[in-house]
């Protein structure tokens, strides 16, 4: 018998956006984005199986060779597309139809609606654990509505940044500090 995997889709894209756009307000220099092996290390840690990244990336003209080449020392795939349109969403929805039919658990990082009937589908097999990697206030109500997914927030539960991000959110009582905010 062959050990259950986890396949791990990363929509950097949609994470360097939010980033950027509804946390920083600019454009995150390279020290304030996510450690991706980071990411991997949780994925691997949490579900305590072998983990398979798949990082989706658009490419316009030249292949970001050092990002890629980071990636691979790191343990990604990366899959990077050319193309008109949402080119990595629509990978990434290609991708997780493809797992349906896999016995293997999925593990999303991003934040977009568009890949909720795709999380849905894969969340109905009871056998499968199903998750979703991100920062919780940014995440698409669709998303959240999937029953049986699994929240992992990208600050909080992996530690993926090396520094604290300026975010707001609500806080559960157990978890409030006041001298966060002294």
């Amino acid at each position: 018998m062959t050990e259950r995997t986890t396949y791990l889709l990363v929509d950097g894209e949609n994470i360097d956006a939010t980033l950027g756009v509804s946390i920083l307000d600019r454009r995150p220099e390279p020290q304030e984005r996510p450690r991706w092996n980071k990411v991997l290390t949780f994925a691997e840690e949490a579900w305590q199986q072998p983990v398979k990244g798949l990082f989706f990336l658009a490419v316009t003209h030249e292949l970001p060779a050092s990002f890629v080449q980071a990636l691979i020392a790191m343990g990604y795939r990366p899959v990077p597309l050319s193309g008109e349109g949402k080119i990595v969403d629509i990978a990434i929805q290609r991708t997780a139809e493809a797992l349906v039919h896999r016995d293997a658990d999925v593990m999303l990082v991003s934040h977009d609606r568009d890949f909720a009937p795709q999380m849905e589908r894969l969340a109905e097999d009871e056998e499968r654990r199903v998750g979703l990697v991100g920062f919780g206030e940014f995440m698409a109500g669709d998303l959240r509505e999937v029953d049986g997914i699994e929240f992992f927030d990208l600050e909080y539960d992996v530690a993926a940044f090396t520094s604290r991000l300026p975010r707001v959110r609500v806080i559960p009582i157990d978890e409030f500090d006041p001298l966060e905010f002294l």
